[in-house]
């Protein structure tokens, strides 16, 4: 009873109630209780350590695209961050942007797809050419970017059915964020 009533005085204490006598019935029975003394409890005080040294930026764990996409999945809504690398196994245009792809079927549960925006695609065109999807297949790529989990809904005459899939992205939008390794 006294460790119940001494907890309910610290919650109290706490909460900026004041000290409470508490009456307990005396171990020798004169019919009148026993007054104890007020308890007073303080907020325990709260230290705060110097600041550190700042610490260099840590790298990004290298993910593969397995990887990517199970962390991705478990942190949805949110995403991964993380660096990825793989070989292109299909790439392709859609509109002005490019999607580079870790498995040949972009469908596949285990796909990581790199969406690269148009304003990155200058180097690489230079580089590579006019056919910059057929270049870049089999070419080994380190991203850094966060994967995200992505619905992709099924649409028929323009309007969504009702079905859909998740795919795996992850968005550039840096020309440093994409290096062609090999």
């Amino acid at each position: 009873m006294m460790a119940v009533s001494l907890a309910f005085l610290a919650l109290a204490a706490v909460q900026g109630a004041a000290p409470v006598a508490i009456k307990q019935p005396s171990a020798v029975s004169t019919g009148k209780p026993e007054t104890l003394p007020p308890v007073v409890v303080t907020p325990p005080i709260i230290r705060t350590l110097p600041p550190s040294p700042r610490q260099p930026p840590m790298a990004l764990p290298t993910l593969t695209p397995e990887e990517a996409v199970i962390r991705a999945a478990q942190a949805a809504p949110g995403g991964v961050a993380g660096a990825f690398s793989f070989r292109i196994e299909a790439a392709a245009l859609v509109g002005p942007t490019i999607i580079l792809n870790s498995q040949s079927d972009y469908r596949d549960q285990r796909n990581l797809s790199v969406v690269v925006a148009p304003a990155v695609l200058a180097a690489p065109r230079q580089r590579y050419g006019g056919d910059l999807p057929g270049a870049l297949r089999g070419k080994l790529i380190l991203v850094n970017g966060v994967a995200r989990r992505v619905r992709i809904d099924f649409v028929t005459d323009g309007r969504p059915t009702g079905k859909y899939y998740y795919q795996t992205h992850v968005r550039v939008l840096d020309p440093r964020q994409i290096r062609i390794l090999s």
